[in-house]
Protein backbone atom coordinates (compact mmCIF):
# COMPACT_ATOMS: atom_id res chain seq x y z
CA UNK A 1 0.00 0.00 0.00
CA UNK A 2 1.15 3.64 -0.85
CA UNK A 3 1.83 5.12 1.95
CA UNK A 4 0.11 8.95 2.62
CA UNK A 5 -0.83 11.41 4.87
CA UNK A 6 -3.97 12.72 5.74
CA UNK A 7 -3.91 15.82 7.58
CA UNK A 8 -6.94 18.53 7.83
CA UNK A 9 -6.92 20.26 5.22
CA UNK A 10 -5.70 24.13 5.94
CA UNK A 11 -6.22 27.49 4.44
CA UNK A 12 -2.67 27.68 3.46
CA UNK A 13 -2.63 24.49 1.42
CA UNK A 14 -5.43 26.16 -1.14
CA UNK A 15 -2.81 27.56 -3.41
CA UNK A 16 -1.41 24.19 -4.48
CA UNK A 17 -4.86 22.75 -4.16
CA UNK A 18 -6.39 25.66 -6.36
CA UNK A 19 -2.98 24.84 -9.02
CA UNK A 20 -3.67 21.27 -9.34
CA UNK A 21 -7.12 21.95 -10.29
CA UNK A 22 -6.12 24.44 -13.44
CA UNK A 23 -4.88 21.25 -15.02
CA UNK A 24 -6.72 20.49 -18.42
CA UNK A 25 -6.07 17.04 -18.24
CA UNK A 26 -7.07 16.50 -14.78
CA UNK A 27 -10.14 19.04 -15.40
CA UNK A 28 -10.88 16.84 -18.55
CA UNK A 29 -10.81 13.17 -16.20
CA UNK A 30 -13.18 15.14 -13.71
CA UNK A 31 -15.25 16.20 -15.46
CA UNK A 32 -15.67 19.26 -12.72
CA UNK A 33 -14.80 22.77 -14.48
CA UNK A 34 -11.69 24.45 -13.04
CA UNK A 35 -12.76 27.86 -10.71
CA UNK A 36 -11.20 30.91 -11.27
CA UNK A 37 -8.82 32.07 -7.78
CA UNK A 38 -11.96 34.07 -6.57
CA UNK A 39 -14.45 31.13 -7.01
CA UNK A 40 -12.02 28.51 -5.59
CA UNK A 41 -11.21 30.29 -2.58
CA UNK A 42 -14.63 31.30 -1.74
CA UNK A 43 -15.64 27.68 -2.24
CA UNK A 44 -12.97 25.87 -0.07
CA UNK A 45 -13.59 28.81 2.81
CA UNK A 46 -16.86 27.61 2.76
CA UNK A 47 -15.95 23.86 3.09
CA UNK A 48 -13.00 24.82 5.93
CA UNK A 49 -15.81 26.70 7.90
CA UNK A 50 -18.31 23.52 7.62
CA UNK A 51 -18.32 21.80 10.24
CA UNK A 52 -20.33 19.17 8.78
CA UNK A 53 -17.48 18.64 6.18
CA UNK A 54 -14.68 16.27 6.24
CA UNK A 55 -11.71 17.71 4.12
CA UNK A 56 -8.31 16.31 4.22
CA UNK A 57 -5.23 17.02 2.26
CA UNK A 58 -3.18 14.12 1.00
CA UNK A 59 0.54 14.55 1.57
CA UNK A 60 3.01 12.01 -0.13
CA UNK A 61 6.75 12.29 0.24
CA UNK A 62 5.83 15.37 2.32
CA UNK A 63 4.89 17.13 -0.85
CA UNK A 64 0.37 17.71 -1.21
CA UNK A 65 -0.79 15.38 -3.60
CA UNK A 66 -4.25 16.34 -4.04
CA UNK A 67 -7.29 16.26 -1.05
CA UNK A 68 -10.17 14.68 -0.20
CA UNK A 69 -13.67 15.51 1.23
CA UNK A 70 -16.96 13.83 2.53
CA UNK A 71 -19.96 16.17 2.65
CA UNK A 72 -23.85 16.15 2.47
CA UNK A 73 -25.31 16.82 -0.69
CA UNK A 74 -29.43 16.55 -0.59
CA UNK A 75 -30.23 13.50 1.43
CA UNK A 76 -26.58 11.61 0.60
CA UNK A 77 -23.52 11.58 1.79
CA UNK A 78 -20.46 12.18 -0.80
CA UNK A 79 -16.94 11.78 -0.94
CA UNK A 80 -14.72 13.09 -3.68
CA UNK A 81 -10.96 13.74 -3.99
CA UNK A 82 -8.10 15.29 -5.88
CA UNK A 83 -5.01 14.14 -7.39
CA UNK A 84 -2.85 16.50 -8.59
CA UNK A 85 -1.48 15.14 -12.09
CA UNK A 86 2.05 14.75 -11.05
CA UNK A 87 1.25 12.11 -8.59
CA UNK A 88 -1.05 9.87 -10.47
CA UNK A 89 0.08 6.17 -10.92
CA UNK A 90 0.81 5.68 -7.61
CA UNK A 91 -1.61 4.35 -5.55
CA UNK A 92 -2.46 7.77 -3.92
CA UNK A 93 -5.78 7.83 -4.27
CA UNK A 94 -6.59 4.17 -3.67
CA UNK A 95 -4.45 4.41 -0.15
CA UNK A 96 -6.40 7.86 0.29
CA UNK A 97 -9.89 6.43 -0.19
CA UNK A 98 -8.48 3.59 1.89
CA UNK A 99 -7.56 5.59 4.83
CA UNK A 100 -10.79 8.08 4.89
CA UNK A 101 -13.20 5.42 4.74
CA UNK A 102 -11.53 4.55 8.54
CA UNK A 103 -12.49 7.74 9.51
CA UNK A 104 -15.33 8.97 7.74
CA UNK A 105 -17.91 5.72 9.36
CA UNK A 106 -21.17 7.15 7.71
CA UNK A 107 -22.52 4.87 5.23
CA UNK A 108 -24.02 4.70 2.56
CA UNK A 109 -21.65 7.13 0.95
CA UNK A 110 -21.56 7.88 -3.09
CA UNK A 111 -19.29 9.12 -5.48
CA UNK A 112 -19.76 10.67 -8.45
CA UNK A 113 -17.02 9.92 -11.58
CA UNK A 114 -16.43 10.96 -15.43
CA UNK A 115 -17.34 7.36 -16.89
CA UNK A 116 -14.29 8.16 -18.96
CA UNK A 117 -12.15 7.73 -15.80
CA UNK A 118 -11.48 4.40 -15.48
CA UNK A 119 -8.82 5.04 -13.09
CA UNK A 120 -10.61 6.73 -10.58
CA UNK A 121 -13.85 3.73 -11.15
CA UNK A 122 -11.07 1.10 -9.91
CA UNK A 123 -10.16 3.47 -7.25
CA UNK A 124 -13.85 3.29 -5.61
CA UNK A 125 -14.54 -0.14 -6.72
CA UNK A 126 -10.94 -1.55 -4.79
CA UNK A 127 -12.61 0.10 -1.98
CA UNK A 128 -15.88 -1.52 -1.65
CA UNK A 129 -18.07 0.90 -3.85
CA UNK A 130 -20.41 -0.80 -6.28
CA UNK A 131 -22.00 0.89 -9.87
CA UNK A 132 -25.24 2.40 -8.32
CA UNK A 133 -26.51 4.43 -11.06
CA UNK A 134 -24.84 5.10 -14.48
CA UNK A 135 -25.43 7.79 -16.55
CA UNK A 136 -24.42 9.79 -19.87
CA UNK A 137 -21.04 11.25 -19.04
CA UNK A 138 -21.72 10.46 -14.92
CA UNK A 139 -21.52 7.45 -12.94
CA UNK A 140 -22.98 7.39 -9.16
CA UNK A 141 -20.68 4.76 -6.72
CA UNK A 142 -22.32 3.65 -3.36
CA UNK A 143 -20.72 1.85 -0.58
CA UNK A 144 -23.23 0.65 1.74
CA UNK A 145 -20.99 -1.03 4.58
Amino acid sequence: MTKILLRPAVETDLSILYQMQLDPEAVAMSAYPAKDKGEFIRHWEGILKNRSITARTIVYKEKIAGHIICWKEKYEQRIGYWIGREFWRRGIASAAVTEFLLLVKIRPLFAEVANHNLASKRVLEKNGFTLHDEGGKISMYKLEK
